[in-house]
């Protein structure tokens, strides 16, 4: 009886992490299916996700299609920063995309093709869906790279459902990111070597806002989407050697049953590399703050110098800061030693208005974590065992 008073307890002081809510989900012509919100979100700058997590219909693709990691974790988590500008994380819920398959945006990321490349390739004029240029095969290998590169690499949909009074969730808008590429990589034979042409902004620009006027339009002709709002955002990968990620440099946004993008809308966000010459021209200051901090790593490990960090900026100015220090350690208690040294210095050289991220790993993995967000007078740490 004292076992199960105790149980009783604990069960009533413990926080109800298991409140939920049940909602019924409206899929069209499809059939209703039952759903859940959780009932917490870790923070005000994420949506929702209702559960069972429903994967994308074109799951997998974008792994294959974006260049880097560090490209791909942006462009999903920007694709949601992009998003809030029209849809509140408040009163809509997220789904990964659930209208776009893998065929359609295979297709849709293919050349488009000369009558005689179709007749080659045994298609029909209607399945003549790519959307990057017409390879036209006269000149050689490198002019026609020069000339017609590859400028879209991925189309990504993301989903946001809002939730009536009567317990039913329904689509109220779509996300679409198109990622493109500054650096086009090609073959003059294959398994040969590989070759890149750099594709300058501008140009990617344009043409990326030429292909979402033309996806726009198609996406009106998708059983589901011909009524919703949405919302297209353009997004350049660096390059495949790149050790920071790109970044989402223009949206626009098309109401309710519109065919029509309105105004394309900038958006003034970067990664910069500390240490690098463009960190040390155009954020003086920060990279200061960041060499110090260097310096001090180094100092505790005179033979070492690794220490590299990704700045995340926002209207020019600093807001994260993910460092990754890999070190040889020859114990444990190492380790948590210059871990704990590690998270004096953060708190040091680095202001109270930027977040700090510091990752301190050795050749068996992650040894050390240290965060540090806004305005935070005690970061967290955590020494992995």
């Amino acid at each position: 009886m004292v076992t199960l008073g105790m149980v009783l307890l604990l069960t009533g002081c413990a926080p109800n992490f298991q409140k939920q809510e049940e909602i019924v989900q409206d899929q069209d012509s499809k059939e209703e299916e039952t759903a859940i919100i959780p009932k917490y979100k870790i923070s005000d700058e994420y949506y929702r996700t209702i559960l069972p997590f429903k994967e994308s219909e074109s799951r997998g693709l974008v792994v294959n299609n974006v260049s880097t990691k560090y490209n791909l974790n942006e462009f999903e988590t920007g694709l949601m920063r992009v998003a809030t500008h029209n849809f509140d994380t408040e009163k809509y819920l997220f789904q990964e995309g659930q209208y776009l398959d893998k065929e359609t945006v295979t297709s849709w990321l293919r050349r488009k093709y000369t009558p005689a490349q179709l007749a080659e390739r045994k298609l029909k004029e209607e399945e003549n869906l790519g959307l990057n240029p017409i390879d036209n095969e006269q000149g050689s290998i490198d002019e026609r790279n020069e000339r017609s590169p590859i400028y879209l690499a991925h189309i990504l949909e993301h989903n946001y459902l809002t939730k009536n009074d009567n317990g039913k969730v329904s689509l109220g808008g779509v996300v679409i990111g198109l990622a493109l590429n500054s650096v086009h990589y090609y073959q003059k034979e294959q398994y040969g070597a590989t070759f890149e042409t750099k594709i300058e902004h501008d140009v990617l620009a344009a043409e990326g806002k030429k292909m979402a006027e033309e996806i726009i339009k198609r996406l009106r002709n998708i059983e589901g989407l011909s009524e919703v709002p949405i919302t297209i955002a353009l997004f350049e990968q660096e390059s495949k050697t790149s050790v920071v990620p790109g970044n989402f440099f223009a949206y626009a946004h098309a109401n309710k049953g519109s065919s029509n993008l309105g105004d394309w809308k900038n958006i003034n966000e970067k990664y910069v590399l500390f240490p690098s010459s463009e960190a040390t021209e155009q954020h003086r200051d920060d990279v200061t703050s960041f060499s110090n901090f260097k310096q001090d790593v180094e100092d505790y490990f005179p033979n070492f110098n690794g220490v590299v960090g990704r700045a995340f900026y926002m209207g020019g100015h600093l807001q994260e800061l993910n460092i990754d220090i890999p070190i040889q350690f020859y114990g444990k208690t190492e380790a948590i030693g210059f871990t704990q040294f590690v998270t004096g210095k953060v708190m040091e050289h680095f202001p109270d208005y930027i977040a700090v991220q510091v990752n301190i790993s050795s050749v068996l993995g992650p040894e050390g974590l240290i965060v540090k967000d806004v305005d935070q007078k005690e970061p967290f740490v955590h020494i992995y065992k």
